[in-house]
């Protein structure tokens, strides 16, 4: 199962006057949901920016596998490795639903015609119909599109979650199926998901619970 970790991990913005991640060290296995709760400001949009390989630490080191991401090939690791959900959903808008899952496994050398099949089974393993595979984004709810971000997320093969306020722009209902799904992943297929929220729905939903203040992580 896929593992990240942190040893004593800092970064540090250029010019800042403390630590946006100060210290921390962790480790996510796959098999487990993480949330990571806490005010705006205290480091968790960076250290889940760290954990994507978007920024590299200024002290300690992200390891993926045990292999420390300063090592690793970055684009190779975001493409192949881990996979992000965001509030916004960030489906291509001119793309219908299965081509927004299609996208990524061409991004990996997939053809169209092979793609398609997996993309259609992904999207009704979090159950959107064949009719809504054929529809635009903007002609699903709030929810529908989040579970075609998630089936989206899939596509790769990656087995790392990142989710940075997935039910954030949910209702409860949606906020819950969501949650289920994630947990699903985890449970049953050995996923690594790791949830940046403000949600407590979420947080109380999660194997394992950190708060994030100042920069430093600690579990709940």
């Amino acid at each position: 199962m896929p593992t990240l970790s942190l040893d004593n991990v800092t970064y540090t913005y250029k010019n800042a006057h403390r630590a946006a991640v100060s210290d921390v060290s962790c480790t996510f296995e796959g098999g487990k949901v993480y949330a990571i709760v806490g005010p705006s400001g205290s480091g968790k949009s960076t250290l889940l920016s760290l954990l994507a390989g978007l920024d590299l630490p200024t002290g300690g080191q992200v390891a993926f596998n045990g292999e420390n991401l300063a090592e690793l090939d970055l684009d190779r690791y975001r493409r192949e490795s881990i996979s992000m959900i965001f509030q916004a959903f960030h489906l291509f808008p001119l793309l219908t639903v299965m081509e927004n899952v299609c996208f990524p496994m061409e991004l990996c050398g997939v053809t169209p015609k092979d793609a398609k099949p997996r993309a259609a089974m992904l999207l009704e393993g979090v159950g959107i119909t064949e009719e809504q595979m054929r529809r635009f984004p903007s002609k699903l709810s709030g929810g529908e599109r989040q579970r075609v971000a998630i089936a989206r997320s899939l596509a790769s093969n990656a087995k790392i979650i990142l989710g940075d306020e997935p039910t954030g722009n949910l209702d409860s209902a949606n906020t819950q199926n969501i949650i289920e799904i994630l947990c699903s992943l985890a449970h049953e297929k050995g996923y690594c998901v790791i949830i940046v929220t403000h949600d407590m729905e979420v947080a109380d939903a999660a194997d394992v619970a950190f708060r994030m203040r100042d920069g430093k992580l600690q579990e709940k």
